[in-house]
C-alpha cells in the first residue's frame, strides 16, 4: 500500500501498486468501489500483467482519506488523483476507469494532460443525469439532501444496492459518498461526452453488448473514440467477463483508438489462441 498528500489538509490518497514496465496503468474505480477489489484480477491478467499498475481509491473511498471538508466535484476527484500521479512519478499513464472513475479520469485527461497516453473507459458516466428517487446509482443517492442522506437515507441506499455493491459501497464516506454522486448526476460544463470528444490521446470506450448501442455513438466514434461491446455482462465488465474484458482492454491498449469507426465493434469473450 502506497499514499501520497494530494489536499492543503494533509489527506491523503492510497494505492496498491504492482511492479513492472512504463508506462505506468492506473485504474480507477466507480461511485462506493475500491480499485484492489475491482481491478486486481484484471491488472494481473496475463494479457494485461506485466505493467507497473496503480490501483487507486479515490479520496472518500476504500482505503483513502475521507475528508469531511473536500468537495467531490469530479473536478476536484481529478486534481487529487493528479497529485497522488505526480508523487508517484506517473507521467503518460494508461488509465482504465470504470462508471464514475471514467468521468473523473475525463476530467483528469483534460485538466492535466501531461498524466495521460491514452484511456479505456468501462461503461462510464459521460452524461448528466436527473436525481430519481429510490433510482440505483448516483441519481438515487442524488435525490436526498446531504442532510437526509447522512440522518439515514444510506441505510435505504444499502437496502437496495444488495450486497456486492455494499460490500465496498460500507467503505466510503458517508459525506463522500453523497457529494460525489450530486456531482456525478449533475456533471461537469462541457459535458464529459463533450470533453472525451475533444481529448486527443487515444480513447475507447467499453459497454456491456446486453445494454444495445451506445447513445450518441456515432458522434464519438466519429471524433476518434472506438466503442467497444462486450458479451456476456452488465455494468461490472471486469467482474462479470474477466477474460472478456481483458481482451478489449489489451486490444484497445495495443491499437491505441483514434480510427474514425462506421459502428460499434463487438469484443468476444474467449481467450486469444
Amino acid at each position: 500500500m502506497r499514499s501520497a498528500v494530494v489536499t492543503p489538509q494533509d489527506d491523503r490518497i492510497r494505492w496498491v501498486e504492482l511492479p513492472g514496465e512504463e508506462p505506468a496503468r492506473v485504474y480507477v474505480h466507480g461511485l462506493g468501489a475500491t480499485s484492489p477489489a475491482y481491478f486486481a484480477a484484471s491488472a494481473t491478467h496475463p494479457l494485461l500483467a506485466g505493467r507497473r499498475s496503480l490501483l487507486v481509491d479515490l479520496l472518500g473511498h476504500g482505503h483513502s482519506d475521507r475528508p469531511e471538508g473536500f468537495g467531490y466535484t469530479l473536478e476536484a476527484h481529478a486534481d487529487a488523483l493528479a497529485a497522488a500521479l505526480g508523487a508517484a512519478g506517473v507521467a503518460g499513464a494508461e488509465l482504465i476507469a470504470h462508471s464514475m472513475g471514467g468521468a473523473v479520469a475525463i476530467v483528469l485527461a483534460d485538466r492535466h494532460p501531461h498524466l495521460v497516453s491514452r484511456l479505456v473507459l468501462v461503461d462510464a458516466n459521460l452524461d448528466p443525469v436527473p436525481p430519481v428517487p429510490a433510482a440505483p446509482g448516483s441519481s438515487g443517492i442524488a435525490a436526498y439532501t446531504e442532510e437526509e442522506f447522512l440522518a439515514g437515507g444510506w441505510a435505504e441506499v444499502r437496502d437496495r444496492v444488495g450486497a456486492h455493491w455494499w460490500s465496498t459501497m460500507r467503505l466510503a464516506g458517508r459525506t463522500a459518498l453523497h457529494r460525489s454522486a450530486v456531482h456525478l448526476a449533475a456533471g461537469t460544463t462541457p459535458t464529459m461526452r463533450e470533453l472525451l470528444r475533444e481529448l486527443k490521446v487515444p480513447r475507447t470506450y467499453l459497454l456491456p453488448a446486453a445494454d444495445g448501442p451506445l447513445p450518441g455513438a456515432e458522434a464519438l466514434e466519429a471524433a476518434g473514440v472506438a466503442v467497444v461491446s462486450v458479451p456476456d455482462c452488465g455494468h461490472n465488465i471486469m467482474l462479470d467477463n474477466p477474460d472478456g474484458f481483458a481482451r478489449a482492454t489489451a486490444t484497445a491498449l495495443a491499437c491505441g483508438g483514434l480510427q474514425p469507426s462506421t459502428g460499434s465493434t463487438r469484443m468476444g469473450s474467449a481467450p486469444p489462441k
